[in-house]
């Protein structure tokens, strides 16, 4: 029986520190009895030596590292068993220790069984071993070993502890200690706490601290107390130790009367301890208050907490160091970034108290309400209320109603606030949010006082925090000002010009924020309109004013109408803007080049609504030449200067949008004349577009004149870089919306491509059709416009109307105008191209449902309408309208490119790649048919077509659909007008050149289909297509890494599977027949039956056919034992072809082993599993006794794919691959539920002989075992506990693999394995 813990005595204390003095003193010499070769085996006949060896040990001299040939348990369970088990025992035990006790009097010999143990094993049973315990440790979980052990080690301390740290840099002393952290089991926890305190109050410093905070690692339980007691005391000796002390009391069991005591010792020291020791210390404060004594602790930590005076010495000192030595480097930034890091440690322990422990926030609040006098306030005070509002979201109210008091009291003022962001910005900057919303709500307030403290919470958040908050500041004051309130609209502007004077370079930065308020100028008094635009005029016209130009643009405008207008309000506001923006500058700027299109877009306009749409007043400006620079300047291109190719680039995009205004101007025009015109500015505009793409490429950092004035400079930044590798240029979007400044996100127009493959790592997904169309052989450098697309007037929806034209004839005329010649002049495909493209991204902002997001305050309609600014005037149902009336035009395209590929396809005689695949013409042709599609898809998969009053329009457009496969036939109905539309866009896909193209097919077919009340009819067919498609072989550039994008690839593949009669079948069909031929195929070439099925794309495959099994099986009902008996067979027969399947899909990962695949293999593979288990075995549990042999023979399949399963749980553990490992538990659940279910069933049926229960091996994907171990040593640890049941016809195994044994027995062993 351990006796009652003695603690130390000074007499103990007066030996240890005498045997300590003793030990210093010796040499080195005479402790050292004995010599030995370096890194060889220890050979001696000791008894230590020969059970070490026997049990698997074996002792290294020098610096090599004991080996341990066993597992560390068995090592443990051998060495106790041959000394219980010896003649001679206990004297054994005693001879075993002094044995050792002799061994590691040699230094060297002491640290080898201090150190880890090498663990003699093959490489890959070794991988699943991390650790292996030194061998001292290790004799430590031998109880009748233990005592005596920790007595040497007690007696071997005083030796090293006052020594330095050894010369290979070891630490003895540390060393020893940590060999008592963690122990399974104390024999004697009593003797070991006194000596681990004795030893602390001798130790020097720096080991007394490591000692302390090692004791919750080293004492149980029951011995808190007494070392609390302890530790208590010591903290009043040795104030060194405040820290390490106090972290080990929050770590320990004690009674509240200790932590008291302990509080109010730590309490009273509180204003001379240091910085660094706060955070520790206000921790243990605050971890040992109760609800009684809350308000009362709280009360006197805020009196003797002063952070004031620790901080600013330390900012006064940086700044006086910074002004004495200006370039020299001082010590004093250090230390004041070491202060700010101990005050930020600081709040955040308090953050975490207040946020988790009410009643300390409650306290807190309290302590400060009940403060009286406005002297006592503290910077302290507030910073803590703006912490807690941050944290406790149920204190919001109180908190503002606190603050509301002190404020109307007058106990915080202006200088403690101003206070509080000086020393605590750092703190204050990470609840920023929190800030501004206390500041609107105070804002909110009728009591001035409080609106001004309101207000100077913005100031004072603008000027302290960081770019971001200062973002924030700005836009929560344009939200007051646009709230229409007047008080809030005259506190913001008074904010805002303060913030103009005290930070201009700050708020010029935030300009557009401020610009927006020009929209709101309706609900804004004179003397607020005043304000306004005296802080944008000072924003606008200040030193810096080029950077503000488009602040200035937006200004002139405002005050132009306003002036023009004959409205006395609106006169009035033009007349104080324009005096206001006077007094700012001396004289108005001179017009801009910038401002020639859009000045003809008004003249065009007012010539338009003047002679109702006739404009023979300035059609020559429709033909007017256009003198320009030499734009083809060949080999020079790249010698010339960065200025001169500069100006080229503004040269073709002022001359662009001229283009792009005059069509828009005269498209609608009918003489024919005209409409030749208009066609030939279509062409200059294309072969412009290829001249601007040339130059781009080598005009990097580029910026564009503006070409649209509503929005702000910001959201049109092109890419800083826009000559990039013609191998990774293509990553624009297929008809794609501008991409974002700093292109890194850009935003898809293909609605097809929409699910994250990142777990694929697949290829860039929309790889732009449009650049590989025009670069021909010229595919060195280039780049897209579809970056630039805000730089580009916007076409208006009347110049689609260029698409009825049919062939138009020219007039040539000689010098006497007489008609010379006659030439016929048609839309070509490159200007087809061009519009189709610009209609395709109109469809996809207007009639595509944008994504859900949240949008910063008046920047919404900036972002959306970038380039799209006169579409937005118009409503979804009106552009609608007008995109069916170009339908009969389009199907006309539609169906001349149709037989342009048919006549390409019967010349080269069905050759994919034969002669005019790779040419420019067949690019374009190709391009224009997916543009087509995306256009017809966009149209009727718009969901304005399912409100009753756009009924009509649906009918309108199918009946163009319809009248093209059978003209004449009117007033017919809905289901018909669908089915023909249907069969029409159907009879289209013989002809489609590409991938893409046929994916827009299908969905348009789908978006055709999903409007009709009978559906099932044509998803056969749309299957059938999708199946043709995915069984054609696509040219060759299609058939590339990057050809096909792996997200359409998986889409197409997923509407197959979903719109087949039997998912099943077409599953088997794939992983049976597709994957054996692509198995079997040279390395780059592609299964024969399904050439999209390549090894690249197996993954995709894969993860989809798993994806539809696991979502197949889950919508089949379980069944209930009332079903039928067919019933029953019919689901049954099912569950075993869906089984089967599994079982086919799960065996491929032996050959596909990449980390993709088995990362869907753990997904989806416990998905079906759970789904085994909640639809298949209920169906089991009746079926059994009438269809025994089909059961059994079900479960013992799905036995071997479950085994499969765990064999990828043992490879994802060894390759420690996170992205793996993370479904492994609920994997290994997910199995281990399976078992119990497994066998509930058959003792539900009274067959629980057919249940054996065993231990897996820890096998690779090949079935080959990875590590060589005992089943019953594999119990002792829990997570590495794997068991497999069996079901089985007969008694039997199969290969020897499990280790049969009864519930009752296989318990047995595990309670065995566990003692």
């Amino acid at each position: 029986m351990v006796s009652k813990r003695r603690l130390p005595t000074s007499e103990d204390k007066e030996n240890l520190t005498e045997d300590a003095s003793k030990a210093r003193k010796q040499p080195l010499s005479k402790k050292t009895k004995k010599f030995h070769v370096r890194n060889e085996v220890e050979e001696n006949n000791s008894v230590f030596v020969k059970l070490l060896k026997t049990s698997g040990i074996t002792l290294k001299t020098g610096e090599s590292q004991n080996q341990l040939a066993v597992d560390q348990i068995i090592f443990q369970r051998k060495l106790f068993q041959t000394l219980r088990k010896h003649p001679s025992y206990p004297a054994i035990v005693e001879e075993f220790v002094s044995g050792l006790e002799s061994y590691i009097e040699d230094q060297n010999s002491f640290r080898n069984c201090l150190l880890s143990c090498e663990h003699l094993q093959d490489e890959e049973a070794s991988i699943g071993t991390s650790y292996c315990k030194s061998l001292i440790k290790l004799l430590l979980g031998i109880d009748i070993l233990q005592p005596a052990i920790i007595k040497i080690l007690f007696e071997k301390l005083p030796e090293f502890i006052f020594k330095n740290v050894n010369s290979d840099g070891l630490n003895m002393p540390r060393l020893i200690i940590n060999q008592l952290k963690w122990l399974d089991r104390v024999v004697d926890s009593k003797d070991l706490t006194t000596k681990i305190m004795q030893l602390i109050s001798i130790a020097p410093v720096y080991l007394q601290h490591d000692f302390v905070t090692s004791l919750p690692e080293i004492l149980g339980d029951s011995q808190h107390a007494d070392v609390g007691k302890e530790l208590s005391d010591l903290l009043t000796e040795n104030t060194l130790l405040t820290v390490p002390i106090l972290d080990v009391l929050s770590s320990l069991r004690l009674e509240p009367k200790l932590l008291t005591k302990v509080r109010q010792l730590v309490m009273g020291k509180l204003s001379s301890v240091m910085l660094d020791d706060l955070p520790m210390i206000i921790k243990f404060i605050l971890h040992s208050i109760t609800a009684t004594d809350a308000l009362e602790v709280i009360s006197e930590l805020r009196e003797k907490l002063d952070l004031q005076h620790c901080i600013l010495p330390s900012l006064l000192q940086a700044s006086q160091s910074k002004v004495k030595n200006k370039g020299q480097t001082s010590s004093s930034g250090n230390q004041e970034n070491s202060g700010q890091d101990c005050v930020i440690l600081l709040f955040d322990v308090i953050k975490s108290a207040v946020r988790y422990e009410k009643i300390i926030s409650e306290a807190w609040i309290k302590a400060i309400e009940n403060t009286t006098s406005v002297s006592e306030h503290k910077i302290l005070d507030l910073a803590m209320l703006f912490i807690i509002y941050s944290t406790n979201t149920q204190t919001k109210k109180c908190i503002e109603r606190v603050l509301r008091n002190k404020i109307r009291s007058g106990c915080f003022q202006e200088q403690l606030l101003q206070s509080t962001f000086y020393i605590h910005y750092l703190v204050l900057k990470d609840i920023c949010p929190s800030i501004l919303s206390l500041a609107q709500s105070l804002l909110h307030s009728l009591d001035q006082s409080i609106i001004l403290f309101g207000s100077l919470l913005y100031k004072y958040a603008f000027n302290f925090f960081d770019t971001y908050c200062q973002q924030e500041v700005i836009g929560a004051l344009v939200t007051h000002i646009c709230s229409g309130n007047e008080a809030e609209v005259d506190t913001a502007l008074d904010v805002l010009l303060d913030l103009v004077v005290l930070n201009p370079s700050a708020m010029r930065l935030n300009a557009v924020f401020v610009k927006g308020i020009l929209d709101y100028l309706d609900n804004m008094s004179p003397q607020q309109i005043r304000k306004l635009f005296y802080i944008l005029s000072t924003l606008a016209f200040s030193k810096q004013h080029e950077a503000s130009s488009h602040i200035q643009d937006d200004m002139h405008l405002v005050i132009r109408k306003q002036l023009s207008s004959t409205v006395f309000k609106y006169k009035l506001t033009g007349i104080i803007g324009a005096v206001t923006m006077a007094g700012i500058i001396a004289a108005d700027r001179l017009v801009s080049p910038l401002c020639l299109a859009p000045y003809f877009r008004l003249l065009r306009l007012c010539v338009d609504r003047q002679h109702n749409g006739n404009l023979e007043e300035i059609d020559g400006l429709l033909d007017c030449p256009i003198f320009l620079t030499d734009l083809e300047p060949g080999e020079r291109l790249e010698s010339m200067s960065v200025k001169e190719r500069s100006f080229i680039c503004s040269l073709i995009f002022l001359t662009l949008n001229w283009f792009r205004e005059v069509v828009n101007a005269f498209c609608r025009q009918t003489l024919p004349e005209m409409k030749v015109k208009v066609l030939t500015r279509l062409k200059h505009i294309v072969e412009l577009q290829q001249l601007l793409e040339k130059h781009l490429a080598v005009t990097p950092d580029y910026v564009p004149p503006l070409a649209n004035f509503d929005l702000e400079t910001s959201e049109v930044t092109p890419p800083t870089s826009t000559a990039v590798s013609a191998k990774i240029r293509i990553q624009g979007n297929v008809g794609g919306r501008k991409r974002k400044a700093d292109g890194n996100k850009t935003s898809s127009p293909d609605p097809l491509s929409k699910e994250d493959n990142s777990e694929c790592d697949p290829a860039p997904s929309d790889r732009s059709q449009l650049e590989k169309e025009f670069r021909g052989k010229e595919e060195k450098t280039s780049v897209s416009l579809q970056n630039y697309h805000a730089f580009f007037r916007e076409l208006d929806l009347e110049v689609f109307s260029i698409l009825h034209c049919g062939l138009v004839a020219k007039f040539i005329l000689d010098t006497e105008m007489h008609t010379e010649a006659t030439e016929v002049v048609q839309l070509q495909p490159p200007e087809l191209l061009f519009l189709l493209e610009d209609l395709a991204q109109k469809l996809e902002n207007m009639l595509t449902p944008s994504v859900t997001r949240r949008v910063p305050f008046l920047k919404s309609k900036g972002n959306r309408n970038i380039g799209f600014s006169h579409l937005h005037q118009r409503s979804a149902s009106e552009i609608a309208h007008r995109v069916v009336q170009l339908l009969s035009p389009m199907c006309n395209h539609l169906e001349n490119i149709h037989d342009y590929f048919q006549c390409l396809t019967a010349k080269n005689h069905g050759v994919v790649d034969g002669p005019g695949i790779k040419g420019q013409e067949y690019h374009i042709m190709s391009s224009c048919y997916q543009r087509l599609l995306q256009i017809l898809h966009g149209l009727f998969a718009w969901n304005g077509f399912f409100q009753p009053e756009n009924t009509n329009l649906l009918y309108s457009a199918l009946e163009v659909l319809a009248n093209r496969l059978k003209p004449g036939e009117p007033d017919q109905a809905l289901e018909e007008l669908l089915s023909q539309s249907f069969h029409y866009l159907q009879n289209f896909h013989l002809s489609i050149p590409s991938f893409q193209c046929a994916l827009y097919l299908i969905r348009l077919l789908m978006v055709i289909l999903e409007k009709s009340t009978a559906p099932t009819q044509n998803k056969g067919k749309i299957a059938s297509l999708a199946r043709q498609f995915l069984f054609r072989v696509w040219p060759s550039a299609e058939k590339e890494k990057s050809g096909i994008p792996n997200d359409q690839l998986q889409a197409l593949l997923s509407i197959y599977l979903e719109h087949t009669d039997s998912v099943l079948k077409a599953i088997e069909e794939i992983a049976g027949v597709g994957v054996p031929e692509l198995i079997n195929s040279p390395k780059e070439a592609s299964s024969s039956t399904f050439p999209t099925l390549t090894r690249h794309t197996f993954v995709i495959f894969f993860r989809v056919m798993m994806a539809e099994l696991e979502k197949t099986v889950k919508g089949l009902q379980a069944g209930t034992a009332a079903d039928s008996e067919q019933i029953h067979e019919e689901k049954l027969l099912y569950w075993n072809m869906a089984v089967r399947d599994f079982s086919i899909l799960i065996n491929l990962i032996k050959v596909f082993d990449s980390r993709p695949v088995l990362h869907v293999c753990l997904k989806y593979g416990r998905l079906f599993v759970e789904a085994f288990l909640k639809q298949c075995m209920p169906l089991l549990d009746f079926s059994f006794r009438k269809h025994r042999e089909d059961v059994l023979s079900l479960l013992e399949t799905f036995q071997l794919n479950t085994r499969l399963l765990h064999h990828l749980c043992g490879h994802s553990k060894i390759h420690q691959d996170t992205k793996l490992t993370k479904h492994v538990p609920l994997l290994k659940k997910t199995l281990e539920l399976l078992v119990c279910r497994v066998k509930a069933m058959l003792i539900l049926n009274n067959c629980r002989e057919a249940f054996w229960l065993g231990n897996l091996k820890n096998r690779d994907l090949q079935g080959e075992e990875i590590t060589s171990q005992n089943s019953q040593e594999s119990t002792a640890d829990e997570s590495e506990d794997d068991t497999s049941s069996q079901v089985s016809k007969s008694k039997g195994t199969e290969d020897g693999e499990e280790d049969e044994a009864s519930d009752g027995e296989k318990e047995q062993e595990s309670d065995d394995d566990s003692d």
